[in-house]
């Protein structure tokens, strides 16, 4: 894992983004265990309690469950992580196609740079 941080947003959301890819990409596989908080702090260089607050947030979208004396495991639902994914594509695409558009381009333009870039 290899997190980068800017300093123009809290480093909580920052670690919930990126966990939040790691585990729609799969690079954090469905049903692992997590590294405890203090292993994952070390990691990434954030406080505990920083880690510990990105873990409750990714806890409540369900992505990661705790197991009471066992630790923290990435959800094993699918359909779950199938339609995080969907909603990140589909936001990073808008992202895209809006700075494209900014820069001048149209539609049919920017679907050409695509298939062009796809292959």
């Amino acid at each position: 894992m290899n997190f980068i941080f800017d300093n123009d947003r809290p480093i909580y959301i920052q670690l919930v983004e990126q966990l939040e890819i790691y585990i729609i990409s799969g690079q954090i596989k469905s049903g692992e265990k997590l590294p405890s908080v203090r292993e994952l702090a070390l990691k990434t260089k954030v406080n505990p309690n920083t880690m510990q607050k990105a873990l409750v947030e990714l806890e409540d979208l369900k992505l990661i469950y705790t197991e009471r004396t066992n630790g923290k495991y990435v959800t094993k639902d699918q359909k779950l992580l199938d339609k995080f994914k969907d909603k990140y594509a589909r936001e990073k695409t808008k992202k895209y196609i809006n700075e494209m558009q900014e820069l001048g381009f149209i539609d049919p333009e920017i679907i050409e740079i695509l298939k062009e870039e796809s292959i």
